[in-house]
Parts: structure tokens; sequence; C-alpha cells
């Protein structure tokens, strides 16, 4: 080698040596906190935090991510953590011995959004320059050890969504803004305030609350607040659960409190409240209602007890109530428990025959009653120590003693069943899963805070949120295999239930997983059911981590100390090395360039049905990125399955879920698909179309990546496999959703799309159960020389084709107005469109009298849909589907037309066709059950030519 070209490689190569021997800018304050902190991860020895140190993450070089869950760290924060500042998420939570006071130097991190230290032992005073993270939208500092006051400062956060410093020893006034300082009244986007158990003192600030803010939870019980409950606490009409239990307050509770109707859980128990007892008329969402244990006026059985239609328990112990108890009062539809302890009820106990199917507990002990009139109710009564229980002939009844039955101690024997399966016979510490599996699992206690109901022995509501749990965390790509409930225990204050969380296809947790489960509960990513309210998981140390090694791996930083320490006599050859590394990597970085600048340069043309598709911005992925987002597309993963091939959910490093469609090899139907959905859905957008996100088109592959949409197909709602309910007034919006998609298709496309295959299995509901239509494989663009139509092969499903089209292969838009048509039929009926024979476009022609209510077609609608409501503009829905599935196309509206014939049905029914869904899928799901198909395989397409008959598609 000349010595030119030596001194050009000494050039080249210098700088990237120097690069690699420099730490990471955030090296020194990660090498603070590990000198603090005893039991760090054993990766934090290696040279690259960025990519070896479990629990950090960065962006570029920079630390943006600690998670440290579960650790068993001991020690305290170094205030040389204010040199991470680009950090953006920070939690510490479970840690039990992380000590000592959180250092001022805190408030420099300008840009954290995440401040998590839940279940520490921190203590001392909360820093004042918390009020300088401007970025922060979570707080929670709850189960510390914290003194003092609040700061003031935290009114400055505006952009706030969460606010926990519960169970702490926090003291002194709530602050409110004075002008010349912050306050909590300041935080008007903060949907969160959580301060019990505390010890707060002082009265409750009138300027606390106002109409302006957007709070939902408001929790202060078990504090020493003294005063009246300010009116202003009426004008927050976004309330839904409010805590001022177990306080000194006194004085009469705020008139205008009825007007929160949206509040489910409302505890004022254990205070010195006085004056009448204050109506709730109009709160018909309250669901847990608790004023036990203060000072009321003596007063009758307010009637209003009996119209709180949601109610599921009402404590109302020593609370001066008198009077005889009404019987409608047990008739409420939800009601599980009544506590009357303590009052003056007096009169004839009649339950009624019409109780409650809920109803669990009745308690009024110590009161008045003098009779009680036996019926058919057989569950929980407690009537000891009233006159009647002092009768000789009735004294000895079972309703006079005081039961020791579990639902009235609070305690349940709730345990999580194996699924089907044998429990395994496990070594010491393993646990048998729900799946029979033995392992180690991640151990804690899930506290609810305001449960709305009070029956712990329904075991419908743990399936449920066993359901929830294990769905929220393969949503998130964590490997967890089942999770299991047990022991729900309700105290005097919050409901308490173990969970154990198991790993999938082995026997332990890495630490990183565990910092993964443990940020989705402590940063409340994961939403429990909502009659389980707010809730704060305490996660136990985990100590059964699996072995990772810890080997440095051979990054920049490793090479360059390498090629330091090895300069002398092999420079010559080491240089060589790698001039030769750098050529490869610039040919592969090359070829790499190539690839996105045309993903198509290996489309075989003879093979893969044509030209490669014509790209309109669409976004190129590579496989080992999609990969990556499906672990490997693993079978957890999957969540689809067809002729086309899989369907996987994938996660994005964003955050964004993504549905990923995966061909199967060497399909040419596949093939063609594939080009067509590229070609076609990166140059239409509409918010009643599936997004494509993006495709790959590498090793042979062929990916199309979807925006995920998560409550499944239209046909699995009808069909009740997603426990989604379809009511009239939302089948009527799924139909104007869809019809508006092919209007657009059909209108303002450019050029304009025949859908060619519109089916119930090719609408997708999103979160807000708005109609996406998908799967445009078959799609056809109609292009200037085709004028009124295209001549081609007949492709489409069996029930939803056109016969126009079919005996002329004269493919119209208005062959997708005949398959829309055929939808709005299934919609109404729940059907298929072909069953057992019979064609539902033929089933409704026959079955139909214009006279008669419902046109007589009650015996063919699906009871779902409502029918013991009126279903208005019921008729003139069906009138327009059979317009819809006129024989002539040219009989057929456009889908324009069919747009405002809808949106005049729903003005009808009372819904306005502008307005967005407010309403999410939980509204109208009957049984909680995690979705199948955010994006639907093609299952039941066909190519028609020459497949049969006429007679098998045509109505007879």
């Amino acid at each position: 080698m000349g010595q030119k070209t030596l001194v050009f490689l000494l050039l080249v190569f210098m700088p990237i040596l120097a690069m690699a021997t420099t730490y990471n800018p955030d090296f020194l304050g990660l090498m603070s906190l590990k000198d603090d902190w005893k039991n760090t991860p054993p990766s934090w020895t290696a040279l690259d935090p960025c990519s070896e140190w479990e629990g950090i993450e960065c962006t570029g070089s920079r630390v943006t991510s600690i998670k440290l869950s579960s650790m068993g760290l001991e020690g305290t924060m170094s205030g040389e953590i204010q040199t991470l500042s680009e950090l953006q998420m920070l939690d510490l939570s479970y840690n039990k011995d992380l000590t000592g006071e959180l250092p001022p130097s805190i408030g420099n991190l300008k840009k954290l959004t995440n401040l998590i230290l839940v279940g520490c032992s921190f203590s001392g005073t909360i820093p004042d320059t918390i009020g300088s993270l401007e970025q922060l939208v979570f707080l929670s500092l709850n189960s510390n050890k914290f003194s003092g006051r609040i700061p003031p400062s935290i009114g400055n956060l505006s952009k706030l969504y969460w606010l926990d410093m519960a169970d702490n020893n926090l003291e002194g006034p709530i602050p409110v803004s004075n002008g010349s300082t912050s306050g909590l009244d300041m935080l008007l986007h903060t949907k969160h305030f959580h301060f019990g158990k505390n010890k707060l003192s002082g009265e409750i600030p009138e300027k606390l609350f106002s109409s302006s803010m957007k709070l939902i939870h408001v929790l202060f019980e078990s504090n020493e607040l003294t005063g009246k409950i300010p009116s202003t606490l009426g004008l927050v009409q976004t309330l839904e659960v409010v805590r001022f239990d177990r306080n000194n307050l006194v004085g009469k509770v705020p008139s205008n409190l009825n007007n929160l109707t949206s509040v489910n859980e409302l505890y004022l128990s254990n205070n010195k409240l006085s004056g009448p007892l204050p109506s709730m008329t109009g709160m018909n969402s309250l669901a847990y209602l608790d004023m036990s244990n203060n000072s009321f006026d003596v007063s009758k059985i307010p009637t209003w007890f009996s119209t709180l239609t949601s109610l599921t328990t009402l404590m109302m112990e020593s609370t001066g109530l008198g009077g005889e108890l009404p019987v409608d009062l047990f008739s409420l539809p939800s009601l599980q428990t009544v506590v009357l302890k303590n009052n003056q009820v007096n009169g004839t106990l009649d339950i009624g025959t019409t109780y409650s199917n809920h109803l669990q507990l009745i308690d009024l002990q110590y009161n008045s009653i003098t009779e009680y009139k036996k019926g058919l109710y057989n569950d929980t009564l407690i009537l000891a120590n009233n006159p009647v229980c002092l009768e000789t002939d009735t004294g000895t009844e079972s309703y006079c003693k005081v039961s020791t039955d579990s639902q009235s101690d609070g305690t349940s024997t709730y345990t999580t069943l194996p699924n089907n399966c044998v429990p395994s016979t496990c070594s010491p510490n393993q646990i048998s899963s729900p799946n029979c599996r033995c392992a180690y699992p991640y151990t804690g206690i899930l506290e609810f805070r305001a449960p709305s109901f009070s029956d712990l022995g329904n075991k419908s509501i743990y399936k449920e949120l066993e359901n929830k749990l294990l769905t929220s965390f393969q949503s998130h790509q964590l490997l967890v295999d089942s999770v299991a409930l047990s022991n729900p225990k309700k105290g005097s204050i919050y409901l308490d239930l173990n969970l154990e969380v198991f790993p999938y296809s082995r026997n332990r947790f890495n630490r990183t997983e565990i910092s993964e489960i443990g940020f989705l509960l402590s940063n409340q990513t994961f939403k429990p059911p909502k009659s389980f309210g707010p809730f704060v998981f305490h996660g136990d140390e985990y100590e059964n981590y699996q072995v990772i090694s810890t080997e440095p791996k051979k990054s920049k930083s490793s090479i360059g100390i390498i090629i330091g320490a090895a300069a002398g006599g092999s420079v010559l050859v080491l240089l060589l090395l790698l001039a030769g590394v750098y050529a490869f990597r610039q040919k592969r970085r090359a070829e790499r360039s190539s690839e996105i600048s045309n993903p198509f340069v290996h489309w075989d043309s003879n093979k893969i049905s044509g030209d490669a598709p014509q790209l309109k911005g669409a976004r190129w992925f590579s496989y080992e990125e999609l990969a990556r987002y499906t672990n490997n597309f693993s079978a957890a993963n999957e969540i689809g399955s067809g002729g086309y091939g899989k369907v996987y959910r994938g996660n994005l490093p964003t955050g964004e879920l993504i549905a990923i469609k995966k061909a199967e090899k060497e399909s040419k139907q596949g093939g063609l698909e594939f080009k067509t959905e590229i070609e076609l859905l990166s140059r239409v957008h509409h918010k009643n179309l599936v997004s494509l996100v993006g495709f790959c088109f590498e090793r042979g592959e062929q990916l199309l990546i979807y925006e995920y949409v998560p409550n499944g197909t239209l046909k699995d709602s009808l069909s009740g496999k997603s426990g989604i309910r379809l009511d009239w007034m939302r089948r009527l919006k799924v139909s104007l959703g869809t019809a508006k998609g092919l209007a657009y298709l059909h209108e303002l496309a450019n050029p304009p799309i025949i859908h060619r295959d519109i089916k119930s299995t090719n609408v997708l509901l999103d979160d807000h159960l708005n109609a996406k239509v998908a799967d445009f494989g078959l799609s056809k663009l109609i292009g200037e020389d085709d004028k009124d139509h295209i001549t081609t092969q007949v492709k489409g499903t069996m029930g939803y084709l056109d016969p126009e089209y079919y005996m002329s292969q004269q493919l119209t838009e208005k062959s997708d107005v005949y398959s829309f048509g055929v939808l709005m039929l299934e919609l109404i009926t729940a059907r298929r469109p072909i069953e057992k024979g019979k064609y539902i476009v033929r089933e409704v022609q026959k079955t139909l009298v214009k006279n008669q209510d419902l046109y007589n077609l009650q015996g063919l609608l699906d009871p779902s849909i409502g029918l013991a409501t009126k279903l208005r503009g019921f008729e003139k829905y069906v009138d327009l589907a059979l317009r819809c599935v006129e024989e002539a196309g040219s009989d057929r509206p456009t889908m324009s037309e069919v747009v405002k014939e809808i949106e005049n049905i729903m003005e009808l029914a009372g819904l306005n066709p502008n307005a967005e869904s407010a309403s999410t899928s939980a509204s109208y799901e009957d049984v909680s059950k995690p979705t199948s198909y955010p994006y639907p395989p093609n299952k039941e397409t066909f190519d028609y030519s020459g497949a049969f008959p006429p007679s098998k598609i045509e109505p007879q």
C-alpha cells in the first residue's frame, strides 16, 4: 500500500475511531445514578447505555426513557439526574427501598412528560421546582412518604392529565392561586385529582373548582379537611367519581350536587355533615352512594332513592333516616347492597316480588322495624336489634342474627380457575398458571379506589377484568401468557385484588419485560372495566429474572477501545480491515438506498401480474422493521388468517398500532391484490376508508401495513363474535359511514374506483364504532375510456354479487350499490346473504307487507337491534335497501343519493348525521372480548368466471 493511500485511510478513519471512544453524552448522569443505587441491572456494566443497558431507551445517543419498575433498587436519587436533559420518561415504581428526598434539580428536566414514582419510599417535601416541568402529563408520586405541603407551582403544569399524590403524609391547605402564586385551580385540563390518605387540612377552597375544568376523578378521602363542601363542586359536570369521605367536613351538602349527572360513585361518609339530606334526583348514572355516619336532620326515606336507576350500592348507616322503606327501592335493576344500619326505619319491611336479581345484602340492624313480610328473597337479610326480632315467634329466624357471610365482611373466595386443564405440580416458588404451566409470575396488588359494585361474589366482573388485562398486555407486544386474580377484599376504603402475570413460552420474565409490564400499570396505560373505577397497582419485587448474557456487544465504543489497545504494530492490518468493512457498508447502504427509492426493483412482471405498482406516497418498510414490530411474526401477534395469508398486529415505535397482512409466497392472486391495494389505497384518503400505512416488498415477501381498526369486522359484531351490541341507531351510523366511503370512491376519487367486494367482512369498526371500508384487492379504476362500464371477468362474493354484472360481465358503480343494498339487509337481519339455501333479498321481498308494522319483517329481524323500542325510519330504510337491489342497475340510486337518503332517515330517527360518534365500543358491549380481526383476510372472495350458473346467485 502506498504512502498516499495510507494517509488517505488515516484521514478517513481517525474521526471514526475518535467518535468510537467517546462516551455517550448522558453517560456521566447515568453513572451518577448507578453509583447511588444498589441492585442495578447486571447489564449496567456494558459500554453503551443506549443499546445494552436494560431499562434505558435512547433517541440517537440521548437518553429519553428510564423504566425500572420492581427492580429492587436501593438508595437515593442523585441530583446529577439533571444532566439527562432529553429525558422524557422516568418510572421507578415499586422500588420500596428508594429513599431520601427528590433533588430540586429534577426541575431542570424540561422535556419530562411522565414522572412516575409509585410505591417507593421517597420522603421530605416535594420540591417546588417540579412546577417547572411544563411538558409534564403524568405526575404520580403516590404511596411514598412525602411530607410538607402540596407545591402551589404544580398549577403551572398546563398539560397535566394525571395528578396522583395519594397515600403520603402531605399536610396543610389545598393550594389555589391568589394572583402572585399558582394553585390547583389553574389545572383546567387535568382529569385526575388523587389526594386520598394524606393529612391535608383546612377548608376546601371555593376557588378550587370551576365550570372550565375537565376533572373526572376528585379523590380527597381520609384527610383532615374541615369546613363545608364548596358549592362550586356542582359546576364540574364532567365528574364521574367524587370522594370526600373520612374527613371533618361540616354543614349542609350543596343543593346543586345533583347537577353532577355523570357521577358514578359518590362518597361523603364519615364526616360531620348536617342539615337536610341532599336530593340526588336526576343523577341517573349514580351506582355507588355512601353518606353514612353523618348528622343529617331526621327525615323520611326520600322518594329519590327509587329513581336512581343505575344504583348498585346504597350505604346510609347512621344518617337519621326514618319511616317505612318503599318496596320499589328493591326493584332497582342493578341493586346489590342496601345498608341502612342504625337509623329510625320503622313499619313493615316488604322486599316485594320484583326485587333486583343482583340483590345480595340488606342490612337494617338497629332500626325500628316491627314486621317483615316474607317473600321470595332468600339472600342475606339482617334485622337484628329491630322490634320484629324481639318477638318470641320470630327471634330465632336467620334474619335476626348477624350474618358471617363473606359478602357482608368484605371478602370473596374468588380465584382464577385453570383454562380446561389440570394444574401442574411445580417446583418451589413456581406457580401453575391458568394454562397449567409452571412459572415465576410477576405479582402485586391491584387497588381499586372507587368500584361501582359491592357484590364481591360476582365471578363475571373478575373474568372481564382478566380479559382486559390480558388483552392490554398482549396488544402492547408483551410476552404474557395469562393472568390470574384472587382474594378480592373490600376494606374500609378500597377494593384489593391479588394479581399474578405469567410469562409466555418460558418460566420467567427478563428485566425489560418486568419494567414494561410495570410501566403499563403505573402509567395507567391499562384501562380497567369502568365498574372498577380508578386504580393503583402495588408491584412486588421480581427476583427470578431470566438470565441474559452481559458480555459486551461489539459496539462502536468497544471497537474503538479494541483498536486503541491494539494500535501499535497491527494498525495497518486494522486499517485494511476497516477499509473493507467501510466499503462493504457503503455498498450495502447504496443497495438499501436503491431499495427505498425503488422498492420494486426486484418486481417480476411475468410472475406477479403485470408491471410494478405505481406509488402515490405510501411508506416503504423493511422486512426487519416489521419483524421487530411483530415479535418476529409470532403466533401471539397473529390476529387473522385466510386464503391470501395471515394478519399480524404490530406496534410502531411511536406507539401506533398497525395491522400487517402478509401474503403467502408464490400466491398469484395475492400478487395481484397486493399491487391493486397499494395503487388504490395510496391515492385515496377518507375517514370511512381504511388507511394504508405502507408496504414491504423484500425477500420475495409481500406485506401490506394498515391502520389498526380495533373492533373488528361488521360481521363479527352482527354475529355476536365481538361482543359488541349494535342497536338501531348504531346500525344507521354504520350504514351511513359505509355509504360515504363508497360515494367518495365513486365520485371524488380521481380516477373513480369501483370496490367490487362490498360485504360485512370488508367493513371494519373503529374504537367509536365508525365504519371503515376495507380490502381493495378486487377494486377497479374507471379510466377515461371506460365511460359507462368496464368489461371484465366476474369477481366478487356470493350473495353480494350484482346479477346484472354476472350476466353481462359489464362492471359499473351500480354493482357496488347492489352489494351495499344486500349489506343493508344484512345489517337489520344479522343473517348471511345466502343461508340454508335462502337468499336474503328474496326472503325480505317475499315477507314484506307494507301496511303492517315494521313491514311484517319481525320474524327476519335481529333481536339485538332493539325491537322493544320504536325503530324510527325503519320502513324508509327497507325501501332504500330494496331500491339498491333492483334487478336493473339503471333503477338503482347512486351512492351519493343513498347517502342523502340515509341522512334523512337518521334525522327522522332523531340523530344528527353530521355529528361524530362520541360513544365508544364499550357502550355497546354485551361481553368483554378481545377482537380478532383488525384487518380481514379475504376468505370468501371468488373469481366467478365460469364458477357457477346464474341460478346460484340470482333471486328466485
